[in-house]
């Protein structure tokens, strides 16, 4: 609990707070819905970034943690981050539908499938993005590169399933049409998130012991 308030107080930078009203993005017809989690990884970045020109792996490192502890900690406050746009998005979505959903030509409706869908880009995120930073946590730009370029894969291939695969056609349907298939679908995204973001700190963790930050 110490070292998640650390990295809220000393590692935390406001694109973190403006990323999280992208969520909003959702009540914008027409729009890839799914691009305000890349928005989330974007501010991801940033912390990673204000954490390398602050030094805070050093500071870090000369108080009773290993580094194993701190690799934990950053992955978990960013995972925090990640859930919160995620509630967020479900709040919008929520609201909507209170408004008036129109269907969207740009991927999945506003629904239940779509908290799914933000859960696999998350997970691809994290399983990508700090596996590498913490191979060298001094190029977060490398790291952020790949990680962003595999979530608008995955958004550009759920657009175009969206007109192509019928499973996804089903998906995309104002709730509660085809609610069990949304369901399973989530559920789906959800296992993928939890396991895909622990074994991103299996692998950090791993990778953050071998690095010599010495040099």
């Amino acid at each position: 609990m110490k070292l998640l308030m650390k990295e809220w107080k000393l590692c935390m930078h406001p694109t973190g707070y403006i990323m999280l009203l992208c969520a909003a993005l959702v009540l914008v017809p027409g729009y890839p819905y799914t691009v305000s989690c890349f928005y989330m990884g974007l501010a991801i970045y940033f912390i990673c970034l204000t954490a390398r020109e602050n030094h805070d792996a050093s500071y870090t490192l000369t108080l009773p943690v290993s580094r194993g502890d701190a690799v934990k900690a950053r992955i978990l406050f960013c995972t925090v981050l990640e859930i919160l746009d995620l509630l967020l998005i479900g709040l919008m979505i929520l609201l909507k539908n209170a408004i008036g959903n129109m269907p969207n030509p740009a991927g999945l409706d506003a629904g239940l499938a779509l908290i799914g869908e933000g859960m696999i880009a998350f997970a691809l995120f994290n399983m990508i993005f700090f596996p590498l930073y913490y191979r060298d946590i001094n190029k977060p730009g490398k790291a952020f590169a790949f990680a962003a370029g595999a979530m608008f894969l995955w958004i550009i291939m759920e657009i175009a399933a969206t007109y192509t695969v019928p499973f996804f056609q089903a998906l995309d349907t104002p709730d509660p049409q085809n609610l069990s298939d949304k369901g399973l679908f989530t559920l789906a995204g959800l296992a993928l998130f939890a396991g895909g973001t622990a074994k991103s700190v299996q692998m950090s963790t791993k990778r953050f012991e071998e690095e010599d930050l010495s040099l």
